[in-house]
């Protein structure tokens, strides 16, 4: 699924989905959750494990 396609149908705006993609902006649980419906998985599986987190 292209990243225009899921951005229409979680309702998301286009550029917003891609900051979402490049890691640049921190996402709602709700939107976690529409974007994890429309991809049919759960949403932990688009959550980084915990040894790819960097501390700050």
């Amino acid at each position: 699924m292209s990243q225009d396609v899921l951005a229409l149908a979680c309702s998301i705006d286009r550029s917003y989905m891609g900051r979402i993609e490049r890691g640049e902006v921190n996402i709602t649980v709700e939107k976690l959750y529409r974007i994890a419906g429309e991809l049919a998985c759960e949403p932990s599986c688009l959550l980084p494990q915990m040894s790819e987190l960097q501390c700050t």
